[in-house]
């Protein structure tokens, strides 16, 4: 079923030459994600992290073979990182690319509109996602990475080091593009 609603974005991929993007966005907060730990039964880790609600926002995005490009900012994305993560997969791939997103409102801006506009939209295809189908962007399981492999029960004292260790996951990730493609199966893709 998952194959059916990404049909249309693969043939035209394939058609027109276009290298696929996924992409999608995800806070990282300094409370940690738990995870299973190693502690014996009957005696939880306690890890003690100021309550707060200062987060990186980050925007990714995936590639079939396995590329993993990222946009991080310490105020929640808007419509200008948008336009900065496009320009910046277009300088990385330096291929034409089929963008696809979900609907949130940040991808359909006017900032976004006005830089297809004013030429990107030769090089750029956008797509929208199905409403309510995250099941089928690839890209939600990078964030399952990050927090689940790479930073598990991960506790910082600030934004710095929250940022340094989203650095450091990234580098990894980078360098395990079977992982990265592992996302595509999960989605029910075989790009």
């Amino acid at each position: 079923m998952a194959q059916h609603g990404l049909a249309p974005f693969k043939k035209k991929a394939l058609q027109e030459g276009h290298l696929p993007v996924f992409v999608d966005e995800a806070g990282f907060y300094l409370l940690p994600g738990t995870a299973r730990t190693y502690a014996p039964c009957g005696h939880p880790p306690v890890l003690k992290v100021a309550q707060t609600n200062d987060h990186l926002s980050m925007m990714s995005g995936i590639t079939p073979c396995g590329e993993l490009l990222t946009l991080t900012r310490s105020h929640p994305l808007r419509g200008e990182e948008s336009v900065a993560f496009l320009q910046h997969a277009r300088r990385q791939l330096s291929s034409r690319l089929l963008v696809i997103w979900d609907r949130s409102p940040i991808h359909r801006s006017e900032l976004v509109r006005q830089f297809l506009a004013q030429g990107a939209a030769q090089t750029i295809h956008l797509e929208l996602l199905p409403p309510y189908a995250p099941d089928l962007n690839p890209d939600e399981g990078v964030w399952k990475l990050y927090k689940r492999d790479e930073m598990p029960n991960l506790c910082c004292n600030g934004l710095g080091v929250l940022h340094q260790e989203l650095r450091l996951a990234t580098a990894r990730l980078r360098n395990k593009p079977q992982v990265i493609q592992s996302c595509f199966e999960a989605a029910g893709l075989d790009l």
